[in-house]
């Protein structure tokens, strides 16, 4: 397999993703896109929206071996900051050659910012979603808050004492903070912090009272009973609720994705499509990730782009609601 790391290997937050793979599977040839030629024929370059290290990025580096082998072409692994990796890809020839992978923050952008140098509708075509964290609700140990009722009730006894973390304020985790708050009923002040990590230190510490968090984040705080789960996304913690269960009207929105440049032809979105699903759903893949929270979701490209805009008017109706202007 080859593949190509542009900027920086992994850092040590991959550590849960980081164990080696059983011997691959034989490659499959790729089948035609009906647009003049195989796919792919040459390298393809995946555009990271995130630095080496995190979460997304650390995922992508799991994935990437498996379509290596699958596509036998060598993948360029392109990490790069938010807005410049979807300026870069907004601005790609739409061939194929240039994907942009990308988390539900390219949603929030959209609303959060008024002056892009890109038109999140226009300038890009769904490829397909990847997968989404699988988020759940922690407190710190101190409040003896163990239930998504009790911390209502915790808050509703507090009123305007009560803060909740989250990293980057209008971030994706920001937002579905604000919609787990308002879905509970609970006021709170929100605190932005310089990364999940640091969030989740302030609540351990009592410093803030609840975060909104994925579980590959807060795995190791649990564990150590420096932080308490109160609800997650997906049975991935044991004896944790599930959201459908507890607040149905709390649905987290936004999750890992792949565009392509607009003006891709849809033949050839459907075929990249289909792949990442193949890959993705292949029973050892598919059972490592969602072992550390993270739940696979592929879809079609016109499926993704109905979401992208599903995603938008959600993260648009909480700003109004919390009375946040895009800047």
């Amino acid at each position: 397999m080859a593949i190509i790391l542009v900027r920086h290997a992994c850092a040590a937050a991959c550590f849960m993703l980081a164990a080696p793979w059983p011997s691959a599977a034989p490659a499959q040839q790729t089948p035609s896109t009906g647009v003049g030629q195989a796919y792919p024929a040459k390298p393809v370059r995946m555009v990271v929206s995130a630095a080496a290290g995190t979460g997304l990025d650390a995922t992508i580096r799991v994935i990437a071996p498996k379509l290596t082998d699958y596509w036998k072409q060598p993948l360029v692994i392109d990490n790069r900051q938010g807005i410049n990796a979807n300026s870069t890809v907004a601005k790609a020839t739409p061939d194929g050659y240039t994907l942009l992978v990308v988390s539900g923050s390219i949603a929030v952008r959209h609303v959060m910012f008024s002056n892009l140098p890109y038109d999140t509708l226009k300038d890009f075509a769904g490829v397909t979603e990847l997968y989404g964290s699988n988020s759940v609700v922690v407190v710190g140990p101190a409040l003896n808050v163990k239930t998504v009722k009790e911390l209502v009730a915790y808050a509703q006894a507090r009123p305007g004492k009560i803060f909740f973390a989250s990293p980057v304020a209008g971030g994706m985790d920001h937002m579905n903070s604000e919609r787990f708050r308002i879905a509970a009923g609970i006021k709170a002040q929100h605190v932005s912090f310089k990364g999940s990590g640091e969030a989740m230190i302030e609540v351990a510490a009592g410093r803030a009272h609840f975060t909104v968090v994925s579980v590959l984040v807060a795995q190791p705080l649990i564990k150590d009973g420096k932080v308490v789960p109160l609800v997650q996304r997906h049975p991935i913690l044991p004896g944790v609720p599930l959201i459908a269960d507890v607040l149905p009207e709390w649905t987290l929105v936004g999750a890992s994705a792949v565009f392509a440049p607009a003006g891709t032809p849809l033949p050839l979105r459907r075929q990249i499509s289909r792949d990442l699903a193949h890959v993705l759903h292949s029973p050892d893949l598919k059972e490592r990730l969602e072992s550390v929270g993270i739940h696979v979701n592929t879809t079609t490209p016109e499926e993704h782009e109905r979401k992208l805009r599903a995603d938008i008017a959600a993260f648009a109706k909480v700003m109004k609601e919390i009375g946040l202007k895009a800047n």
